[in-house]
């Protein structure tokens, strides 16, 4: 029997897995596809992930598929840019004074790889069926075969398995626009000139989001929601040589579309089971605050499950926590950016947004909220601070702390915990 099962090797489930195997527990990650996947949506590594991913010995690695992003841009589609904002401000606050954009498809097998090497497993084609939590653990069917474990962390996705076999309501929205996600090989800064890495651009009639990765530069553009996608698909050169044209049909990559919730678990803690990532919530993209508040799931939690003392209040405490940030932080900003983005007067921003540049006061505030660093400091809740939680991933020992009354207590894994049991 494992500490602690994993569903999910996206991103967040590596996360956790590799936490708890770097802290000693036995973890094993059950993966439904066959492989880790290639897709990848979220491409932008905000200052407190980097941290935590320096904890977890993987930085450099990714640091060296990815691009450093010190600013990004506000921009209007008609008279061109309007402010940027520079993360350099934020300097006091972090060593990461920037973001990384990488695709997280080239994250995935680093975390693997680590995980593997801290002695985790990783069973692909293992898709969550069953759920079944008691006092004492969980059973978990996947794949045809049945596994046990001390604790699961339901790390798989939108349409998780672990919540919808648990009854866990996931209760939200539906955007009526759906997103068009189009990877270019073109030269965009030469297209547009004055752009920086990741660029957020006004316009009353159509707004949309160019931003810089590794291997392609990357146009997000809102969508109908009741047009096909091969509709949609063939409209979409036009649409393309409309932000600029160079005379000819953009060379593209690939393009996908798909239609973007903003959702939240009734609880991301039932019994002797976590959820974490999407499994728990899901937003619009808009900020790039899902992938990066995800890995802070799984990492609070699973050092949580560690039994780490620097302040966190038990399992139950981070659970409950997690759940205000995904609400008071993540679904807050995402759905604002949303708003602003889509705004029928967008000029109305124009004088804040540049004041808001000129003001490093300013800016810094807002930029703790915007890369989701303030939503670490904020220790209601009982939650870990930054800087006790993000800069590394060490053991810990069992806790023995009480959860609310009427519930068993939490209990640790590791090596800790597991000392004089059978």
């Amino acid at each position: 029997m494992s500490d602690v099962l994993v569903a999910g090797a996206g991103p967040v489930g590596l996360a956790a897995a590799l936490t708890l195997a770097r802290g000693g527990a036995s973890v094993t990650v059950l993966e439904a596809g066959p492989g880790l996947a290639a897709e990848s949506r979220a491409s932008t590594f905000h200052p407190p992930t980097l941290e935590m991913l320096a904890g977890l010995g993987v930085l450099d690695r990714l640091m060296d598929r990815g691009l450093v992003a010190r600013t990004f841009q506000y921009r209007d589609r008609a008279t061109g840019p309007i402010a940027v904002l520079d993360l350099g401000v934020l300097a006091g606050d972090t060593p990461y004074p920037f973001r990384v954009q990488c695709e997280q498809s080239k994250l995935t097998p680093i975390l693997m790889e680590e995980l593997v090497r801290h002695g985790g497993r990783v069973l692909f084609g293992r898709r969550v069926t069953d759920v079944l939590a008691h006092a004492g653990g969980v059973v978990v069917t996947a794949g045809g075969g049945r596994h046990t474990a001390r604790w699961l962390i339901g790390a798989d996705g939108a349409h998780s398995a672990v919540r919808r076999s648990l009854g866990i309501a996931f209760e939200g929205l539906t955007y009526p626009e759906r997103f068009l996600v189009a990877s270019v090989e073109e030269d965009v800064a030469a297209l547009l000139p004055g752009l920086e890495p990741i660029n957020y651009v006004f316009d009353p009639g159509e707004w949309l989001v160019v931003l810089r990765t590794p291997d392609h530069w990357r146009v997000l553009l809102p969508t109908p929601g009741g047009s096909s996608d091969a509709e949609e698909l063939g409209r979409l050169p036009g649409r393309l040589r409309a932000v600029a044209d160079p005379g000819r049909d953009w060379a593209l990559a690939h393009a996908s579309l798909y239609r973007v919730h903003q959702r939240v678990a009734a609880r991301f803690r039932h019994g002797r089971v976590l959820l974490a990532g999407d499994a728990a919530h899901v937003n619009n993209p808009l900020g790039g605050l899902g992938m990066n508040s995800g890995i802070h799931d799984a990492v609070l939690m699973a050092r949580a499950l560690l039994g780490d003392p620097a302040g966190v209040d038990g399992v139950d405490g981070v659970a409950a926590r997690r759940r205000e940030v995904a609400i008071g932080h993540v679904r807050t900003i995402s759905h604002g950016n949303w708003e602003r983005m889509r705004s029928a007067d967008p000029a109305a921003h124009h004088a804040e947004l540049r004041a808001l540049a000129a003001d490093p006061g300013k800016a810094r505030a807002y930029l703790l909220r915007a890369c989701l660093i303030d939503s670490l400091r904020e220790t209601g809740g009982g939650a870990a601070t930054e800087s006790a939680t993000a800069r590394g991933a060490g053991t810990g020992t069992a806790t023995g702390a009480a959860t609310r009354a009427g519930t068993e207590p939490p209990t640790g894994v590791g090596p800790g915990a597991r000392a004089g049991t059978s």
